[in-house]
């Protein structure tokens, strides 16, 4: 019988300590309006598909020529981050073949696209982006 009362008894402290625990972080209603009435975002992240289609300058660079001569062939995958007027401000590669890289990142750091609005407002986005190197259109 015991057992019984203790294990009770711990299932309330439980519970008493997980009401307390998430009233501590909450603010007061009026606290919490006024403060998310005056957060904004900075930064989203958006798909790669959505991204392509705000593109309005792309440069494609020269097939690399030690590339070419070894044919070398395939997808460069970089991460992006472009500022509130559409201009590339980070490119950093995630994967790709290391002599298809410089020249996708070179490119891509040339593009230009519309400026993404979220509420009304400009804000930076992140997104991933694909440079495709295929000999066949060389």
């Amino acid at each position: 019988m015991k057992t019984f009362w203790k294990a009770q008894l711990l299932v309330l402290v439980c519970l008493a300590s997980a009401v307390l625990w998430s009233q501590a972080g909450s603010k007061s209603n009026s606290e919490s309006s006024s403060a998310n009435s005056s957060v904004s975002l900075n930064r989203v992240r958006v798909s790669g598909n959505v991204e392509e289609g705000m593109l309005t300058h792309k440069v494609v660079l020269p097939y690399p020529e030690y590339a070419k001569a070894n044919r070398i062939q395939g997808q460069v995958v970089l991460h992006v981050v472009i500022d509130k007027k559409g201009k590339v401000i980070q490119v950093k590669p995630i994967s790709g073949h290391p002599k298809l890289i410089p020249t996708a990142v070179d490119a891509v750091q040339q593009w230009r696209y519309r400026p993404y609005f979220l509420n009304g407002e400009a804000v930076e986005v992140e997104t991933t982006v694909t440079v495709n190197f295929n000999l066949a259109n060389v």
